[in-house]
């Protein structure tokens, strides 16, 4: 981990760089545990977190450009762990934030942005604060409905 200079309030960074494929993800989920496990989030906190990044880079990998990287940066600020995601996309669209795809994002991570660089790099941001809230106790957005959640 090292400190970011010049930005106020951001004490520790890690950023992982991947092959921007699906194979790898498992990666970013092992990493967000863990950070998030360093910052004291419930267990709940945690699941919640690895599944919003999940769906970050699923939906960045719809468009990324084959063979490119992906990008995660993760920020501990506090009390918070912000994450962005990113990779340089075929058409530079910023992702669609009336898709179930971006009510999970939102429900889980607490607060969602997208940018769009000129490039056509397209970041996704998580902004996850330790007793934040998110999804309810027990229901797993994998397929989980009021009638199989416990």
């Amino acid at each position: 981990m090292s400190q970011i200079d010049g930005e106020p309030g951001v004490q520790d960074f890690v950023e992982v760089r991947l092959p921007a494929a699906g194979a790898y993800l498992s990666v970013l989920r092992t990493a967000t545990a863990g950070l998030a496990a360093r910052l004291d989030f419930t267990l709940d906190e945690i699941e919640d977190l690895r599944i919003a990044v999940d769906e970050a880079c699923a939906i960045l990998l719809q468009q990324a450009v084959p063979g490119s990287v992906l990008c995660c940066e993760f920020r501990l600020v506090g009390d918070s762990l912000k994450v962005i995601v990113s990779a340089p996309t075929t058409d530079g669209r910023a992702p669609e934030r009336d898709t179930f795809a971006w009510t999970v994002l939102s429900a889980l991570a607490g607060e969602v942005e997208s940018t769009v660089a000129e490039d056509k790099t397209v970041s996704i941001s998580l902004h996850k604060k330790r007793g934040g809230g998110g999804a309810p106790p027990g229901a797993r957005w994998a397929g989980a409905t009021a009638a199989t959640a416990p």
